[in-house]
């Protein structure tokens, strides 16, 4: 894994760690991260794609 996607990806993790106890219940949380992580990876795209990084 690259450092730039090593990085994005454990901010966006810290965050949402931090915002987990305030979702009640399991399944709930379960969606939030997962369309967070849907999330985050095609806003990766935009971000290498700027950085012309691949």
């Amino acid at each position: 894994m690259d450092p730039i996607t090593l990085f994005f990806y454990a901010v966006v993790c810290s965050c949402l760690s931090a915002a987990a106890p305030k979702f009640p219940g399991l399944p709930i949380r379960l969606g939030i991260g997962a369309a967070v992580g849907i999330l985050a990876a095609i806003t990766l795209l935009y971000i290498k794609d700027v950085m012309n990084v691949y």
